[in-house]
Formats: structure tokens, C-alpha cells, sequence
């Protein structure tokens, strides 16, 4: 992958590819017919400073691609940005990033840019989306002044969408991996937790094959209908 984003960056150097003009960015695809078994659907998952999307900020993207019911190996997305002036010692045990990685990362600007181009606006998964959807969203309007809305879904309701009688003793991601004997090679690590957030899903969808569900507007639908069953148990 590193060899593909050094072409990248050669190619937007030289004026092939590249833009601070969203319009010349993918445009986000809206779910609709687009059959679940043909999709590109992106996995992703952030690390950041800390938890406040208002004050702490992105410092590693990580992420994956199902299509055709895999996981392309040679189709995947890992950089920790170049933000040497962060502070991070307050989460630095956690995600294993320190000063000297944030001084050799990628170049924010570039970094994005060439998320945006790989993603192809095609739909974003991940776990507990929110708060990757708030902080991908802010940085990339920080950046790149980019405020176009992408289609995200989150995994965690579309795990108990298909497995409502799961015996997972929790709702985290360990606790789906645990249940579906998944090792996870590195937690808090961007590209492992994305890869194993991936695989979950493949599981997922898996099932949504087997219940009828087979578009992208149809998994939307059955997102919007769980979701609404779980707030009405709340009261």
C-alpha cells in the first residue's frame, strides 16, 4: 500500500490528481440497489488524542474494503498523520503512538486527500460510527474545507440486527470477536481494529444474505427499523 501512496503523491505533484475543490473529490454514493454482494463497502477506524471530538483530533486512519464477500489484501488504508505538535500523553499507552511516529507520519493535507480518492465515496463502516463519522468529519472540513455527507452505517447495531439472540456478555468489539472466535492482532491499533471490525461484518452479512436482505437500501432499512426497536425497550 505505501508504494501505491507514493504514486499517488507523485501523481497529485505533478497535477494529475488532486484538489483542495471537493467537486473534484468522488461524489458519496446514497444506499440504494446496489446489491450487498457487489458493493465496495469501506470499514474504518480512527485513533485519536482522546475522547472529545470538540477539542482532541485524529492522529492514525485505518481502514479496509469488503467487496464480493472478502477482504482484498491489497486493498486497504493505514497512515498515521504527520501532527508532531499534538499532545498525546495522555492516551499514548493506549494506542501506542508517540511524538516520534506523529513527526514522521504523512502530511495531514496529503493524507486525507488520498483517503478520500481510495474510499470512492462508497459507504463507511465502523464500529460505534459516531464517533468516527465526528471526527473524520471535522478533520476533513478543518483541512480540506470537505463537508460532503458520506453514507455511514454502524456495526454494532448491525451485529444484533442479525444476531439478536447472541449470548456476547457485552456489546464491545471484543465481545463480538469473543463470540465469533475472532483474534484481534492488535487493539487500539487503526488498521487491526478496522480488520477485525471487517470481519464481523462479513458475518453479518452473511446473514443478511440468508434473511433476504440484499441491497444496500434494504440494510439501511433494517438498520432504521433495530434501531427503533431498541429505543421503544429503553422506555
Amino acid at each position: 500500500m505505501l508504494e501505491h501512496i507514493k504514486q499517488w503523491l507523485d501523481r497529485r505533484r505533478g497535477g494529475v490528481i488532486g484538489s483542495h475543490n471537493p467537486d473534484n473529490l468522488p461524489h458519496p454514493k446514497a444506499p440504494g440497489d446496489q446489491l450487498l454482494s457487489e458493493s465496495r463497502l469501506i470499514v474504518l477506524d480512527l485513533e485519536t488524542t482522546g475522547l472529545n471530538a470538540s477539542k482532541d483530533e485524529v492522529i492514525a486512519i485505518g481502514a479496509v474494503a469488503i467487496q464480493g464477500g472478502t477482504i482484498p489484501l491489497d486493498d486497504q488504508f493505514d497512515l498515521i498523520l504527520r501532527r508532531p505538535e499534538l499532545d498525546i500523553r495522555e492516551t499514548v499507552l493506549i494506542h501506542g503512538i508517540g511524538t516520534e511516529a506523529l513527526t514522521q507520519g504523512h502530511e495531514t493535507e496529503d493524507a486525507l486527500l488520498y483517503l478520500l480518492e481510495w474510499m470512492n465515496g462508497d459507504p463507511i463502516l465502523a464500529y460505534h460510527s459516531a464517533f468516527d463519522q465526528k471526527f473524520l468529519e471535522k478533520t476533513l472540513k478543518a483541512q480540506l474545507g470537505y463537508t460532503q455527507p458520506h453514507t455511514w452505517m454502524d456495526v454494532a447495531d448491525i451485529l444484533p440486527a442479525f444476531f439478536p439472540d447472541a449470548k456476547t456478555g457485552g456489546k464491545g468489539l471484543d465481545h463480538w470477536a469473543d463470540y465469533f472466535g475472532l483474534e484481534v492482532s492488535a487493539r487500539h491499533h487503526a488498521a487491526a481494529d478496522a480488520l477485525a471490525t471487517a470481519e464481523l461484518t462479513l458475518a453479518a452479512l452473511n446473514k443478511a444474505g440468508k434473511d433476504g436482505v440484499k441491497t444496500l437500501h434494504e440494510l439501511n432499512d433494517k438498520l432504521k427499523y433495530h434501531r427503533r426497536l431498541q429505543n421503544m425497550h429503553r422506555f
